[in-house]
């Protein structure tokens, strides 16, 4: 069985080798490139499980890198973890809206690094069977797309509206990712032109309070948007 592969693409070079470091002594086949052009010619000759991709890189920025992975067919689904710089909340953002699958802020602790590098990982091999299913559950919360019901520690919740209980399985079906408003109001919302960025607030307000103690479902992530957390990891 082959290892699971892993590009770095970091121009602190003690950053990057502390990760590779870290990935190598995990099993990972770790590849390490210290500027954008020569990281995204890496990226697409080696088409690994998940990339590791600073924004702030000499040669090509982490957003470009993005950009021309996502519109190639060979690497649009290779996942990706941005390692940014406090401050840069709205390439942040950017990153998301282009297809980033999540990111970490310098400074990081190994223990915390790991275990992202591990969750993108584990939703990568599940995206798709997560994205069909309509009934999901999370840790006491049930959710069945096609009854239109949601259920709390076996208790049926009626009261969600159509574009809530939307909301809530699209957040639920992808445990652990971070959405922009923006990626929301598209992508859940779809035509619905007159739904605006903020009224996705009032939605998670409202979905929230119906899921009673379970309300930590839904994470804010300031400035940016909402991700759902998976309740399993915090059972016991």
């Amino acid at each position: 069985m082959s290892k699971t592969t892993i590009v770095i693409v970091e121009d602190e070079t003690d950053i990057r080798e502390v990760l590779i470091y870290n990935l190598e002594r995990e099993g990972f086949s770790v590849w390490g490139a210290a500027d954008g052009s020569y990281g995204l010619k890496l990226i697409q000759d080696k088409v690994p499980d998940l990339v590791l991709l600073d924004l702030m890189l000499p040669g090509l920025d982490g957003l470009s890198i993005c950009r021309q992975l996502k519109a190639v067919k060979t690497t649009v689904g290779i996942p990706i973890v941005m390692v940014t710089a406090k401050g840069e909340e709205c390439d942040i953002v950017t990153g998301l809206e282009l297809g980033a699958d999540d990111y970490i802020t310098k400074p990081f602790s190994p223990k915390e690094f790991m275990a992202r590098v591990r969750a993108v990982l584990r939703r990568g091999r599940t995206a798709e069977s997560e994205i069909a299913d309509s009934w999901i559950e999370n840790a006491g919360v049930v959710i069945d797309k096609e009854r239109h019901e949601v259920k709390v520690d076996g208790k049926i919740i009626s009261s969600f509206t159509a574009t809530e209980l939307k909301l809530l399985h699209f957040l639920a079906s992808h445990p652990g990712r971070v959405f922009t408003r923006d990626h929301l109001l598209s992508t859940v919302m779809g035509c619905e032109s007159f739904v605006v960025d903020r009224n996705i607030d009032v939605h998670v307000q409202s979905i929230r309070k119906k899921l009673g103690h379970q309300r930590k479902l839904i994470e804010t992530i300031r400035g940016i948007g909402y991700r759902c957390r998976d309740l399993r990891e915090f059972e016991g």
